[in-house]
C-alpha cells in the first residue's frame, strides 16, 4: 500500500486560506499570529498590483481583497498569515497600488487597489525613492510595513501640489498632509556672491 501524503490540491489550499482570513471587511490581528511557515505555494504580487497564483492571475477582486487583509511583512519577506499557517508571497515592488487621491482640507487621502483608504500623515507617511529608469517613485504606508506605490497619474497630481521651502539651509520640495511635510526632492540653497 502506498504511503499517504498530504494531498490537498493547491486550489483547495487557497480556499482554506480565504476561509481562515474571515470576511475581508475587517483587518484580522495578523501581528499577533505566529504559526509555522508552510513554504511557498506560488503567490506573487506583480509591480502592476496583479496578484497571481502559480503564474495565473487571481481574477476575483473579493479574494484579492481578502488575501490583502492577511498580508504581513516579516523580516524575511511578505507572507499571508492565518492562526494556523504562514505562506510566502513574492512581491515585485510594493504589495499595494494607490490608485486615487483626494484632497480633504489639509489631508491627502489615498485609496488603494484593494480598497484601503489611507490618510497621509505621521501614522501613514509618504516616502519618495528614485530609480535609474523610473524617476521618482512615491509610496504611502498603508499598515504595518506594507506600502502602496502611487500610480503614475498620482505622481503628476502630487507634483501639482508640490511646495518649496528652505529648511536647514536646503531647498526642499514636497507635499503636506495633516501638518507633516514630505520631502520629494532636496538640494542646496544657492547664495548670492
Amino acid at each position: 500500500m502506498a504511503e499517504e501524503v498530504n494531498a490537498t490540491p493547491e486550489p483547495a489550499r487557497l480556499d482554506a486560506l480565504a476561509k481562515a482570513a474571515g470576511d475581508g471587511r475587517s483587518l484580522p490581528p495578523v501581528h499577533l499570529w505566529n504559526p509555522p511557515h508552510c513554504g511557498d505555494i506560488g503567490l506573487k504580487i506583480a509591480r502592476d498590483g496583479t496578484w497571481s497564483y502559480q503564474g495565473s492571475p487571481i481574477t476575483r477582486p473579493a479574494m484579492v481583497r481578502l488575501f490583502s487583509t492577511i498580508l504581513r511583512h516579516d523580516p524575511d519577506g511578505h507572507v499571508l498569515v492565518t492562526p494556523v499557517e504562514k505562506v510566502a508571497v513574492e512581491v515585485e515592488d510594493a504589495p499595494f497600488l494607490a490608485v486615487s487621491m483626494a484632497v480633504e482640507g489639509e489631508t491627502l487621502v489615498f485609496t488603494t487597489n484593494v480598497g484601503d483608504e489611507v490618510r497621509a500623515g505621521a501614522d501613514h507617511p509618504l516616502r519618495f525613492e528614485t530609480g535609474p529608469a523610473d524617476g521618482v517613485k512615491p509610496y504611502v504606508l498603508v499598515r504595518g510595513d506594507l506600502w502602496a506605490l502611487l500610480t503614475r497619474a498620482l505622481v503628476y497630481d502630487l507634483a501639482e501640489l508640490a511646495q518649496s521651502r528652505v529648511a536647514d539651509g536646503r531647498l526642499q520640495t514636497g507635499v503636506s498632509s495633516q501638518g507633516q511635510f514630505f520631502v520629494m526632492d532636496e538640494g542646496a540653497v544657492e547664495r548670492d556672491a
